[in-house]
């Protein structure tokens, strides 16, 4: 229960824009949904400066911003112009026009892949991966393996929202003990 004497803090309010819908996409499922939030200027611009907090805060240089298809592709782009660095793409399978590195991971009904493009990233490159869900941790750590392919470190991984019970961000840190996971809203 909140608190009304207590002003919530423009992240607070821009966090509240995140709209719940039942039954999507099946049924029992309690879809969060942040188009709402991507749509208000400054509820989205708040978000963009609370990630950009967050990485400065790290007190480790980031070369790039590695974003998830396809909200952290938004995310991501938008952090990266904060932060003045670049912004890398991992997408699904034959999207990518030049040579790529692939990475096919679990899901709970079947299997997916990642790609990346071969000349983005290098050894000495830090990088932080964004995504807007945090729940299994599945596509995160498809990526993840992906940015090491390359041989890049990966510092954070950056989500708007975690579905705690889901336990995702165990199973990062299970396999990444050291890497930073950041997450705006905890549902």
């Amino acid at each position: 229960m909140s608190n009304p004497l207590i002003e919530p803090t423009p992240l607070d309010r821009a966090l509240s824009l995140i709209a719940d819908v039942p039954d999507y996409p099946k049924p029992g499922i309690l879809f969060k949904d942040i188009t709402p939030l991507l749509a208000d200027g400054p509820g989205f611009g708040v978000v963009i400066d609370e990630f950009a907090r967050a990485i400065r805060g790290l007190n480790r240089g980031v070369d790039a911003i590695v974003g998830i298809e396809s909200r952290g592709f938004i995310l991501g782009g938008a952090i990266a112009k904060a932060l003045e660095i670049g912004f890398v793409t991992v997408r699904k399978p034959g999207k990518l026009p030049r040579e790529v590195y692939r990475k096919e991971y679990a899901l709970e009904y079947g299997f997916d892949a990642l790609e990346l493009h071969k000349d983005l990233l290098s050894p000495s490159d830090n990088v932080i991966i964004v995504d807007d869900v945090l729940a299994t941790g599945g596509t995160a750590l498809a990526c993840h393996d992906l940015v090491g392919v390359t041989g890049a470190s990966v510092v954070a991984h950056l989500f708007m929202l975690e579905i705690e019970f889901l336990q995702g961000r165990k199973i990062i840190h299970n396999t990444h003990p050291d890497v930073s996971i950041i997450s705006l809203l905890k549902a």
